[in-house]
């Protein structure tokens, strides 16, 4: 065996090694969880996953280095959030509203195929896509669509997807811990990690990154659901 695994050193990877991938990564912008991802950073052109214990427990916060690299020259896309984007917050941030372009549908399909017009468009930097349940041959078909390009493609999914087989070379579960969030590697193209490793995110502003508008869109708190969005029929028009 080793007399065939040595002349492809760069071609196989060993379980006990950390992998790397065949696009360039980006920097977390968090030391300690580069430290722990192979190539030291979000890996483009593949799906990753964050599975979340419950929704608004920093995983956004935790993105925000990386959304805001990509804000400087691309824009990103918000597929399916669980509610409207609170623009003030996002531009306080460093992510201007004309950086952002939200998507809404009313049915699983048009999701999807929303997710695959995003990754083979190319105008987008990144790609949020959040997501409660999907099939098995359609998470091969959004990750085959990523490695085509360039995007950093996160799919946000429950905790309770750690269960379901996943094409996703990396993915993370995501509890919520005084201060930050604990991180569960699930999955990645390197040795198994077995304890947590928690990320301290009490230094970053805490201002809300979705919600939904009570009064006005432009400065009311938001706390109901959004309404839907166009048809995804119109996105080619709203990416060019």
């Amino acid at each position: 065996m080793s007399a065939l695994v040595s002349p492809l050193p760069q071609s196989v990877w060993r379980a006990d090694q950390m992998g790397s991938y065949h696009a360039a990564a980006m920097s977390t912008g968090h030391p300690a969880l580069d430290r722990e991802l192979p190539d030291g950073g979000w890996p483009g052109a593949v799906l990753v996953e964050l599975l979340l214990q419950q929704s608004g427990i920093g995983e956004i916060r935790l993105l925000r280095p990386a959304l805001e690299t990509i804000a400087r020259k691309r824009r990103i896309a918000l597929l399916q959030p669980p509610h409207l984007p609170q623009v003030a917050a996002w531009t306080g941030w460093g992510l201007p509203a004309d950086r952002l372009l939200w998507i809404r549908t009313t049915r699983s399909k048009d999701a999807l195929w929303s997710a695959e017009q995003v990754l083979r468009n190319g105008s987008c930097g990144a790609l949020l896509f959040w997501q409660q349940q999907m099939r098995a041959e359609s998470l091969r078909r959004l990750h085959l669509a990523a490695q085509g390009t360039d995007i950093l493609f996160w799919m946000i999914r429950p905790l309770a997807c750690a269960q379901d087989a996943s094409p996703s070379p990396l993915r993370l579960a995501l509890r919520p811990a005084p201060g930050g969030i604990d991180i569960a590697i699930a999955k990645r193209r390197g040795p198994r990690h077995e304890a947590p490793l928690f990320l301290r995110l009490d230094g970053m502003p805490a201002a809300p990154a979705f919600s939904t508008p009570t009064i006005s869109p432009a400065h009311a708190h938001m706390d109901r659901r959004a309404p839907a969005a166009p048809a995804a029929r119109n996105l080619p028009a709203a990416l060019v």
